[in-house]
């Protein structure tokens, strides 16, 4: 699988996990989630020359990444895998460096571009009658819905914004929260 874009990662770690699963690419790395000017105008520069896939882990502080360039760098793509793919041996950690190739594949392969949806697509009363905000269990819910979707876990606030950048249409969202009412999820 050959990508054209730069892939951004958190650390060397993500970066020897990719070039694993791809043979070669291209990586700026931001060690860890304080970004320089000097790690922003590479990431920049990059978008406009080549893209850019913003590929971090899937907890807080990737996530935390994630926002801070999505704001600064327009017009990113972004791969998503699930905390399951990422969970490290006996569970002490989490990230991109402890995930299969063929997770890391998969997630390079379906990558969202951000777009603004200008009318509402899912409404914030929709996501409360289907119990993913604001009440018990709404959180695994959240997760389970991200890892389906394949765009990453989201606090609620988070969740209304993401359906709405990726433009996940209400259609999407029933399928997705029939297939977890039946106990499963795409992505296992």
């Amino acid at each position: 699988m050959m990508v054209k874009e730069i892939i951004v990662v958190e650390g060397k770690s993500d970066t020897e996990a990719i070039c694993r699963a791809l043979g070669v690419a291209d990586t700026i790395e931001t060690n860890g989630s304080r970004l320089s000017k000097r790690t922003i105008e590479a990431i920049r520069r990059a978008q406009s020359r080549r893209g850019v896939i913003i590929f971090t882990d899937p907890d807080y502080p990737g996530e935390r990444v994630r926002k801070i360039i999505s704001r600064e760098v327009p017009g990113c793509k972004h791969a998503f895998i699930t905390r399951r793919e990422g969970q490290g041996a006996e569970n002490e950690s989490l990230g991109i460096e402890h995930a299969s190739s063929a997770a890391i594949r998969r997630a390079l392969s379906k990558v969202y571009t951000q777009a603004e949806a200008p009318e509402e697509l899912i409404s914030r009363r929709r996501l409360r009658e289907y119990g993913l905000l604001g009440g018990p269990g709404s959180q695994d819910l959240r997760r389970r819905l991200g890892d389906t979707l394949k765009i990453g876990y989201a606090n609620g606030k988070q969740l209304y914004k993401r359906l709405r950048m990726f433009k996940i249409t209400p259609e999407e969202l029933e399928q997705a929260m029939s297939m977890i009412k039946r106990g499963g999820t795409a992505g296992g």
